[in-house]
């Protein structure tokens, strides 16, 4: 095991039927870190409505885990000021402990949050069969696809420790970190500065689809773009869109 991976490996926590008030402290601190993305939580920040449900046995950790990610933090820290494809990498990585799969996935929740609202994209990973088998109902998620885990490619390797970055970091970044690589379905280096500067665009000469909400003001009903870019053009094209207001809705490979 290499010193960068032993830095994030550590045993699951767990809220045991005989837990002591050190133990819940114990299981309520790693939920915060891993849910909040390892961001300093003052004490007015807590929620401690949920935190005593949790104690007096009310609820299990999913449903505080739940309501973490809920909370009026977790969207004002992740939701509010980051893009939909930031918003989706980030419940992935706090939610299910790993980084997206694949460019269909980030697809599918971008529709649920558009569709659905912000409460069923949390629920869409928390109430999942995933989380379910990983997690069940009293684990605090952690980031489980640093080592190897059935149903996950050794491509989600690299893609978690890029989005973990180190374990005294947090998330406050709003860029995007995966969504050229999980576009074009290609490895992720670690440590990556910027995709232009990645190399990956000369293993491929794929062209992408970006389609984007575009906002031409209070008066002016939203409309949606499209733009074809190749994998070289991408990363800019996406911080021009981002940097013009407009939402990025999917990013499909043209055939």
């Amino acid at each position: 095991m290499s010193s960068l991976t032993a830095a994030f490996v550590s045993d699951p926590v767990e809220l045991r039927s005989n837990a002591t008030e050190d133990d819940l402290q114990v299981v309520i601190r790693a939920a915060y870190r891993q849910v909040l993305g390892n961001a300093h939580l003052m004490e007015s920040q807590r929620l401690t409505s949920a935190e005593s449900l949790l104690r007096n046995g009310d609820i299990t950790v999913r449903e505080f885990v739940r309501q973490v990610a809920k909370s009026d933090l977790y969207q004002s820290l992740f939701f509010n000021t980051n893009s939909a494809y930031r918003f989706i990498e980030l419940n992935c990585k706090h939610l299910l402990g790993r980084a997206p799969l694949e460019q269909k996935e980030i697809s599918d929740h971008v529709q649920i949050c558009n569709g659905q609202g912000y409460e069923a994209e949390i629920d869409s990973y928390i109430d999942s069969d995933e989380y379910t088998q990983n997690f069940g109902e009293n684990i605090v998620p952690y980031p489980r696809s640093i080592s190897s885990q059935t149903g996950i490619k050794n491509v989600g390797f690299n893609r978690m420790l890029s989005l973990l970055g180190g374990s005294a970091t947090s998330d406050s970044s709003n860029q995007a970190q995966l969504i050229a690589t999980v576009a074009s379905n290609l490895p992720q280096k670690i440590k990556l500065s910027s995709v232009a500067n990645s190399g990956a665009s000369s293993t491929t000469g794929k062209r992408f689809r970006i389609t984007a909400a575009k906002s031409g003001g209070a008066k002016v009903r939203v409309s949606n773009i499209s733009y074809e870019v190749s994998y070289a053009q991408m990363s800019k094209q996406i911080k021009n869109i981002q940097k013009m207001g407009g939402k990025i809705l999917s990013i499909t490979e043209v055939g």
